[in-house]
């Protein structure tokens, strides 16, 4: 089995002890916005870092081409399995209904969120 570099780092990271604040082990979901207006969501424990990297092209494929990047929501999450189910569940969601929770309209987010069966 081969495993690539980058697995490797994040694995390491994942498992890293230190005497950091619990505050910086906290995961985070977000959404940044790519420069041409398409949204992409991730999870991290760095969110400067993470944007960092997606800018000098070294975040997720989708983003490689599409710098720069702009944060515009983060959602702090209690540990690494609540975070990726979030993960899932925002980028199931359309483009509007994003855009609802980044600006915080708690109304059109319940509005689009009735089930349309």
């Amino acid at each position: 089995m081969v495993v690539s570099k980058r697995a490797v780092a994040r694995f390491r990271r994942a498992r890293r002890t230190t005497t950091r604040g619990a505050e910086e082990h906290m995961w985070h979901v977000y959404i940044i916005q790519c420069a041409d207006a398409t949204f992409y969501t991730g999870i991290t424990t760095d969110i400067p870092r993470r944007i960092k990297e997606h800018n000098a092209k070294k975040g997720g494929n989708y983003t490689q081409t599409r710098t720069p990047v702009k944060l515009i929501y983060q959602e702090p999450q209690p540990n690494h399995s609540a975070a990726l189910k979030r993960e899932a569940q925002i980028k199931r969601w359309t483009k509007s209904k994003k855009i609802a929770l980044i600006s915080g309209n708690l109304t059109e987010l319940s509005r689009l969120s009735v089930s349309r069966d």
